[in-house]
């Protein structure tokens, strides 16, 4: 085995468990809609996803652990990921902020803040924020 490939390992593994959160927040209802699994669709290409490993997350997103980025702003880039999920279908149901606030913790933001992050990035998606103004904000927050 290459060295580099301890990386690209270490990449995906983390790419299918940020995927596997997200089909958690989708399925939070246990229905997907139309407009979470477009933006399910785009993640998996997005995330390097093949269709077979899409369909096995799908089945069982529980089996794949949150692996965590170790950067700060690849965390919030996850939030941002992971809140936008929860908008697609235009909603934010209590099941899905109570699942947001543990994936919150298992991404490395702090226990103790983890409600009022997820409760601050959600406003933030809600009021349409890209990327950058949500990174800056959450920074601002946290």
């Amino acid at each position: 085995m290459a060295f580099s490939d301890l990386f690209t390992r270490g990449d995906q593994k983390r790419n299918v468990g940020h995927f596997a959160c997200i089909v958690r927040l989708a399925l939070a209802d246990n229905v997907i809609s139309e407009g979470e699994q477009k933006m399910l669709d785009r993640m998996a290409i997005r995330l390097n996803i093949s269709d077979r490993l899409k369909k096995k997350v799908l089945k069982d997103p529980e089996k794949y652990p949150i692996e965590p980025p170790v950067s700060f702003e690849n965390r919030i880039e996850c939030l941002f990921n992971l809140t936008s999920m929860i908008l697609a279908d235009d909603e934010a149901m209590e099941k899905e902020k109570e699942i947001l606030v543990k994936v919150v913790v298992g991404l490395g933001f702090p226990t103790d803040n983890s409600e009022m992050i997820s409760s601050k990035a959600i406003e933030l998606a809600i009021n349409n924020n890209n990327l950058e103004e949500f990174t800056k904000k959450i920074k601002e927050f946290n």
